[in-house]
């Protein structure tokens, strides 16, 4: 039985302490409590040390050779689950088709689709933001970035949300179960992606798709499982976090209206009020790692082979490294938050996601006034240890 929870992924489990559904819509006072208590330590039931202080977690992300990203239990390997020196390679490769221009180029388009989706609800009075916006913009965004036909576009958040899925409860029983799910999601998805990409092939077109097929460096390209791999990465990792990007931004404007009039009176602050929602309400709560080797942490002795959880929504909260971190504040510099991860795993779309966070977060303060969170409505969170968002947010507002 040792040996079955060793070869479960720890970071899709859920951790014992949150287990009320309050504490998982606040996690962040049972994470001060284990940072001051335990800032490490071994958590036999899910078979994996956790890691909570701020310089901790950013020592084992900048570490790649210590501790590895590669897992037993991926289904393929991505850009995600690799290390360098491969890492590196396919890294760079997957740059000459990423560029900052490409994402720049983005904005006026994101800015359109955005305002779309604002007109087809802003005479309601009220809105789900996670069904009416924060969903739809990602999964446009990304599926026409790759080329995917429009009509397909429900089948990406349906695909998505079984990616970053975890079970309900620590059994095997339940994870065995959401790994049936993934193992399906992924066949639906390679399936999906090869018929694109064979199409591609034959017929390029200004897509990433076409673009990845066409980037190389020293004479070398994606082949096919590596191109595969990243197709659905960005999928997952695209569409989920930013679209708890902008839901955690809308939660943070309505649990302090003044906000609001703040950002209108000045937009300037509104790419430092994206950072501190990412510190504050981390899209991402955790990252694991596997340990290649003997090592030290905060004088506990890790041996190789064990998973290493970093607790990134901990590490944001660390009072060593951020003033006052239970507070929001929407002008703090520095900002050194982990969200995006850091070192050489740093998050690809990372400059995607803040562009759709700056531009979704000003065009509801120019369009709407009063947001307000429905107070008799649902909340609940998204079904993932890892990932922190939740599944709907109603709000009502003035034109």
């Amino acid at each position: 039985m040792e040996t079955e929870k060793s070869e479960r992924y720890a970071n899709i489990i859920p951790m014992a302490e949150l287990d009320t559904k309050e504490k998982r819509l606040q996690p962040f006072a049972v994470y001060n409590q284990l940072r001051a208590s335990h800032p490490i330590r071994y958590d036999e039931s899910r078979g994996c040390w956790d890691v909570f202080c701020y310089e901790d977690v950013h020592r084992i992300l900048k570490d790649p050779a210590t501790f590895s990203s590669v897992r037993k239990l991926a289904e393929r390997e991505t850009i995600l689950t690799m290390d360098p020196p491969r890492h590196s390679q396919m890294r760079a490769i997957v740059n000459k088709a990423f560029t900052p221009k490409v994402v720049n180029d983005l904005g006026p388009h994101i800015k359109s689709i955005t305002d779309e989706l604002l007109d087809a609800v802003v005479n309601n009075g009220s809105m789900d933001i996670v069904h009416d916006l924060a969903v739809p913009l990602p999964v446009i965004v990304i599926a026409e970035l790759l080329g995917v036909p429009a009509e397909d576009r429900h089948l990406f958040k349906e695909w998505s949300d079984i990616l970053v899925k975890g079970p309900e409860v620590n059994t095997d029983e339940a994870f065995h179960r959401v790994m049936t799910e993934k193992t399906q999601a992924m066949k639906e998805l390679n399936g999906y992606f090869a018929t694109i990409v064979e199409q591609r092939r034959k017929e390029p077109k200004e897509d990433l798709i076409s673009l990845l097929l066409a980037a190389e460096i020293d004479g070398q390209k994606l082949n096919e499982e590596e191109l595969l791999g990243f197709c659905i990465l960005l999928l997952a990792a695209g569409n989920e976090t930013t679209t708890n990007l902008i839901t955690n931004a809308v939660r943070v404007l309505t649990e302090d209206s003044a906000l609001q009039s703040k950002l209108n009176g000045q937009p300037e602050l509104v790419p430092s009020f994206i950072e501190e929602v990412l510190r504050y309400y981390p899209p991402i709560q955790a990252i694991g790692r596997v340990a290649t080797q003997d090592v030290d942490i905060h004088g506990t002795r890790i041996q190789a082979g064990q998973q290493v959880v970093s607790w990134v929504a901990s590490a944001n909260r660390d009072e060593a490294k951020f003033p006052e971190p239970d507070q929001f504040n929407a002008e703090r510099k520095p900002n050194a938050h982990l969200s995006f991860g850091f070192g050489t795993h740093f998050c690809l779309g990372a400059p995607l996601a803040r562009l759709e966070g700056h531009i979704v977060i000003q065009r509801l303060l120019e369009r709407l006034k009063d947001i307000r969170f429905v107070e008799d409505s649902e909340l609940s969170t998204i079904q993932s240890p890892f990932v922190y968002g939740v599944k709907q947010f109603h709000v009502r507002f003035n034109k």
